[in-house]
């Protein structure tokens, strides 16, 4: 397993987007643009691959560390962090589908019978 797919896991495991992963990295001191992070995630036959060093991948964890447990002056409390990034992606509630209260549709009942050409005689 490559560096890249350990990356693409977490991204996927953690719900994050571009900006935030570029925000948990800068946690660590590290600079990345987006496109360099979007070479990252590309397919490994695709002409802008770029492979995710083992630099990349230290200083994301490092800065993931940082952005689920705080600083040492400034701790926080995981659970609640990542809760928050739930409340992020799914910002509507689910609603369960009620069919009685939609309204109905109204059919019209002057509508002739339709002759198919295949129909079997009986």
């Amino acid at each position: 397993m490559t560096n890249n797919d350990i990356f693409k896991k977490l991204r996927v495991a953690l719900m994050l987007r571009d900006d935030e992963i570029v925000d948990i990295l800068k946690l660590a001191d590290f600079n990345i643009s987006k496109s360099e992070l979007g070479a990252i995630f590309r397919k490994e036959d695709h002409p802008n691959y770029m492979e995710c060093g083992d630099q990349i991948l230290r200083n994301f964890l490092n800065g993931l560390v940082i952005h689920l447990r705080g600083t040492k002056e400034n701790p926080k409390n995981p659970g609640e962090v990542l809760s928050k990034g739930k409340t992020k992606a799914s910002s509507t509630p689910n609603k369960k589908f009620d069919i009685k209260s939609r309204p109905k549709k109204k059919f019209q009942s002057d509508i002739s019978p339709v002759k198919y050409k295949n129909k079997k005689k009986s």
